[in-house]
């Protein structure tokens, strides 16, 4: 851009000027409007404002460019690609040239330079605007899909495992209305009670899959956690809970995690290590929470074995590590079975 104002200024005759000045001084105009092209599609705006001040001294050819780049590049203020053939036709003292057609050059360029600019945004913003529509539309086709999976599921959901588990109610209740041993009778109240409550929760996580909204989750470690101790002894199991700390002080989002590592560990025991004695262990502290679910060998002989997905500890872990806490899981040296989760206090829900 220099080398072409230098050959504009000392090749050719002297173009005609506004200002008269020396050489020195249109070289030092032309080095500055070389310079402000430089943030010509960062700052289109100040540079374009910069060039045409200094075409009312020197007109260059930097306005050629700066009227494209303002036209192509700013989100607003575009009108003022106007100035540049404006400050041109000034700063070259059109209306005193003898040759009013030759020196029209410059500023009819400019004026095609600022209708390409135009063009080029044009044609830049529609690029951007379907690209976006694009990606909008590939969201609601993905939106869409996980709908429909989820309403697949739960259809999958409450047409199978919602019928069995009617089932197993129902026969539990005859049971309990047949059987003449105290004993049996209490055990099938349980098993119905037990299976009514699967049946609720199922019902509103099939809802969930339906609407695709969390419904608002009750605080569950006081009051359950004690329960469910409690439901897993009945079934002979024997349990000992001990508690430190004040489990008010920790998050409900915590005391669901912690509800459902014992869940998980209590149903593991169940599985695989029937007869054995289970220790569970709460600390809830200031700055952190931890339960420690302890058991130890099987004591009996294993039955039927029960279904089991070998997934539950990886998706415990992953529960656990989404609140910001650490799970381990292992063998013990006595041939039992621990899991320790150490938990974050607080979490923001």
């Amino acid at each position: 851009m220099v080398a072409l104002g230098v050959w504009r200024e000392f090749a050719l005759p002297a173009p005609p000027r506004l200002v008269a000045a020396p050489a020195a001084f249109s070289l030092a105009v032309l080095l500055l409007s070389a310079a402000a092209l430089w943030w010509r599609r960062t700052r289109p705006v100040a540079s374009s404002l910069v060039i045409a001040f200094l075409a009312l001294l020197t007109p260059t050819c930097a306005s050629v460019v700066s009227a494209c780049s303002v036209a192509a590049h700013a989100t607003r203020h575009r009108w003022l690609v106007i100035t540049h053939p404006v400050t041109w036709s000034i700063g070259a003292g059109l209306w005193a040239a003898p040759d009013l057609g030759d020196n029209l050059t410059g500023p009819v360029l400019i004026v095609f330079a600022g209708l390409a600019g135009l063009y080029l945004g044009a044609r830049r913003g529609l690029a951007r605007a379907l690209a976006d529509r694009a990606e909008r539309e590939r969201d609601l086709l993905a939106e869409q899909a996980r709908a429909d999976e989820r309403t697949r599921l739960a259809a999958e959901m409450h047409d199978v495992v919602t019928h069995r588990l009617n089932l197993m109610v129902l026969h539990a209740g005859a049971l309990r209305v047949a059987a003449q041993d105290d004993g049996v009778r209490t055990a099938a109240e349980e098993l119905r009670s037990a299976g009514r409550q699967a049946l609720a929760e199922l019902r509103d996580l099939v809802g969930v899959l339906r609407t695709g909204r969390t419904p608002r989750i009750p605080d569950v470690l006081p009051d359950r956690l004690s329960r469910l101790v409690a439901d897993s002894a009945a079934t002979g199991l024997e349990i000992t809970l001990v508690e430190h700390g004040d489990a008010d002080t920790i998050s409900p989002a915590v005391r669901r995690t912690m509800y459902r590592v014992v869940q998980e560990s209590l149903t593991n025991v169940h599985k695989h290590a029937p007869g054995a004695h289970t220790e569970i262990t709460i600390h809830c502290g200031p700055s952190r929470a931890r339960a420690v679910i302890r058991n130890t060998a099987p004591q009996a002989t294993l039955g039927a074995a029960l279904p089991a997905s070998g997934s539950g500890l990886l998706g415990l872990r992953g529960r656990v590590e989404m609140v910001g806490g650490t799970l381990t899981a292992g063998p013990t040296d006595d041939g039992g079975f621990q899991v320790d989760a150490v938990l974050p206090a607080f979490v923001r829900t």
